[in-house]
């Protein structure tokens, strides 16, 4: 998260650096304008010190912008999977895809800036566009606006908008902040990236805490309230903009000065179309592909692509850390909706664990800047930039091994996933005395099932096509009774035996295939009694159960203790108690009886609920948030449904960090000033040979 928060324009191994600024298209305009532009104006200073007032307005907007940003992204995947019903591999792909517009996006915003806008003009323009999509796509989150394609649509355009926004502003924000120091402030000017990036880091620690509370505890349209969840970033989004043009007097604002990314493309172009056209054997050779560019480009500019293409191929096996390390929002989330999360005194959402990392990067930074480099250089260890970013991933590959060894054990308690021709079945004794139940041609049931005996495991049934009629057999108090049910595949069911009329009688209903989603508890009701009943779990949910064993549909309620119902008979109103119904699992509450006041239940566990605590992501989120620092120390910048998806993330991570460390080994380090040096060198020896040449034609 360090990397989509840390835009300022640092030094390339500046400590507390971030890691999306070095690598994000920086605007050209970075240096002093040279040439006859119009005298820059000195901004008042901050008590007296030698920081410009104007960058008070520059990091409120930013922690603003910031806090906007990462709040709507926190419930984004959530929103795709339970307000569109998409499922998982889709809602992660929409999400990736979003992301990874922002990453492209700032393309387009350094060419506004350098080109033809300006930094002040391009943030004010495209916070703008980024207000506008913030709007739309709270718009889009309200139910009752028109269908889901509506809302799709909607969403779409906003997420659009707000990549636009987003990106298009990254490149130029942090440089326009440093726009504001003179330059003999360098100390007061490398502080103020520190101050920068502290305040992307509190906007993103807030808001990833705070939406999902929004969108989870607060209800809307009877439902998760995305709405809101959204308008809030949206409402921080148009504060961000007022507070950044309220400080529009006391900028310094530098003239647009050409892309340096469109010179660095050309200069490359270039070179390889002088280079092809050029093949013949007879001319001669030059030392390095991009000379060819000389005859159009300063030896300077050459120079320094040079040093750029080096570093980029460095750099090829990094974008997928960044991929895989943006789970976190995906697929991280989708595993905390898993779990359990009843950490005592407070209900965590799934989608707030995302706090953590920005949580702990502010803890690790200093802890590492000031403890850990500081031991390991006293220990003699050469800890280059690049073995601390290979150590990152390393730790980033740990973090997705746990992830699926927690992925794993959540599985555990997941239902069979079932194949064609088969069912699972089974047996809930609701009469006074133990039945034997056996179904012909299977070899199920071999033990007597007792009256109200917690069911066991479900049992395979397989059938000979996509459904069979079967012949069940029960033997109760000596007496015999046979009944036919048609049983479909893929399908889960209980055979519910009850007494009726002084006989014994059965039905069979279908259950949940799988757990519910989102942590969700489900439950249904059978009702015994000889009466219909109308229940009242809360003041939103009501059930109409009719008489004589029939069963409720299921409802999903959210994870509490449910002890305020309401049991309404032809005879009057009693409470109803059902308990504490749990993260992830199913239940069947059988009502048996009204009697002194009160309604007598017997509640059956149908799915298991969660039974993995989300404390247990802890560990994967301190790896791969000390493998970020780690890896954003030397500022790189770009951050891609079971338990074998995250074993595949695990081994790309090592296969990705055994490559890198290879390229790293035989990767040398240049100094600027070193290949000027050896240019300069080149030049002088050159021009020594030909006026050896000249002397010794003239002695002949």
């Amino acid at each position: 998260m360090v990397g989509d928060k840390a835009r300022g324009e640092m030094n390339a191994f500046q400590r507390n650096e971030s890691k999306e600024t070095l690598f994000t298209f920086i605007s050209a305009g970075d240096d002093p304008p040279k040439g006859d532009f119009p005298l820059q104006k000195k901004s008042p200073k901050l008590c007296g010190s030698n920081y410009p007032l104007s960058i008070a307005f520059i990091v409120v907007n930013e922690f603003c912008e910031r806090f906007s940003y990462y709040g709507m992204r926190a419930v984004l995947t959530l929103y795709f999977l339970s307000f569109f019903h998409w499922d998982e591999n889709l809602s992660t792909a929409v999400y990736h895809a979003f992301s990874a517009l922002c990453y492209f996006t700032p393309v387009i915003g350094a060419i506004m800036a350098d080109s033809w806008l300006g930094k002040y003009k391009t943030i004010i323009y495209l916070s703008i566009v980024y207000v506008v999509g913030h709007l739309i796509k709270s718009v889009g989150a309200i139910p009752s606006l028109g269908n889901q394609a509506v809302h799709v649509v909607l969403s779409m355009v906003g997420l659009f908008l707000i990549a636009l926004g987003t990106g298009g502003i990254k490149p130029c924000v942090s440089a326009f902040g440093g726009d504001q120091f003179e330059e003999e402030h360098t100390s007061e000017r490398s502080k103020f990236f520190s101050i920068f990036y502290l305040s992307i880091n509190a906007g993103s620690l807030i808001s990833t805490f705070v939406t999902p509370v929004l969108r989870g505890d607060v209800k809307c349209f009877g439902e998760d309230c995305y709405a809101l969840a959204f308008g809030v970033p949206a409402a921080l989004m148009v504060l961000a903009l007022v507070v950044f043009i309220a400080g529009s007097g006391l900028y310094r604002k530098t003239p647009p000065q050409g892309n340096v990314l469109l010179e660095v493309c050309k200069c490359i172009g270039f070179a390889l179309k002088n280079r092809l056209k050029n093949r013949s054997p007879e001319i001669p050779k030059r030392d390095h592909w991009l000379d060819w560019a000389s005859e159009k480009y300063s030896k300077q500019l050459i120079g320094e692509v040079k040093m750029v293409t080096r570093v980029l191929f460095l750099f090829i096996p990094l974008p997928m850390f960044w991929a895989l390390f943006d789970q976190q929002g995906s697929r991280w989330t989708l595993q905390a909706t898993k779990m359990n999360a009843d950490f005592g005194i407070y209900v965590l959402q799934p989608d707030q664990m995302q706090f953590l990392n920005p949580l702990l990067i502010l803890v690790f930074i200093p802890i590492f800047d000031f403890g850990l480099y500081p031991l390991i250089n006293m220990c003699k260890l050469n800890f280059t930039p690049i073995r601390k970013m290979a150590t990152g991933m390393i730790l980033a590959g740990l973090a997705f091994g746990l992830a699926a060894i927690i992925e794993v054990k959540i599985n555990e308690t997941d239902m069979p996933r079932l194949v064609p021709k088969e069912s699972l079945i089974r047996v809930l004794n609701l009469a006074k005395n133990p039945v034997q139940v056996a179904i012909q041609d299977k070899d199920l049931f071999q033990q007597p099932v007792e009256s109200f005996q917690n069911p066991a495991e479900y049992s395979k049934l397989i059938l000979n096509g996509e459904q069979q009629s079967l012949h069940f057999t029960l033997q109760h108090q000596g007496l015999t009774l046979a009944f036919n049910y048609t049983v479909k595949e893929k399908s889960v069911y209980s055979l519910i035996v009850f007494e009726a009329e002084g006989s014994l009688s059965s039905r069979l209903i279908t259950d949940l295939e799988a757990k519910p989603e989102n942590g969700l508890a489900a439950v249904r009701f059978i009702n015994a009694l000889s009466q219909d009943v109308n229940l009242t779990i809360n003041s939103k949910s009501f059930i109409t159960v009719q008489k004589n064993y029939s069963a409720s549909e299921y409802s999903l309620l959210e994870r509490d203790v449910y002890n305020d119902g309401k049991c309404i008979t032809e005879t009057g109103e009693v409470p109803l108690e059902l308990g504490l119904l749990d993260f992830g699992a199913s239940y069947t509450v059988v009502i048996t009886n009204i009697s002194g006041g009160a309604v007598e239940t017997w509640k059956s566990e149908d799915i298991k609920a969660n039974n993995v605590h989300m404390a247990w992501q802890l560990p994967q989120y301190l790896l791969i948030s000390a493998g970020e620092v780690m890896f954003s120390i030397t500022g790189l910048a770009f951050s891609y449904s079971q338990w074998a998806e995250f074993v595949l993330f695990t081994v790309l991570l090592f296969a990705v960090c055994i490559i890198f460390s290879i390229m790293g080994y035989f990767y040398v380090s240049v100094d600027p000033e070193d290949l000027e040096e050896k240019e300069e060198k080149r030049e002088t020896s050159s021009r020594g040979n030909m006026i050896g040449l000249v002397t010794q034609k003239t002695k002949l």
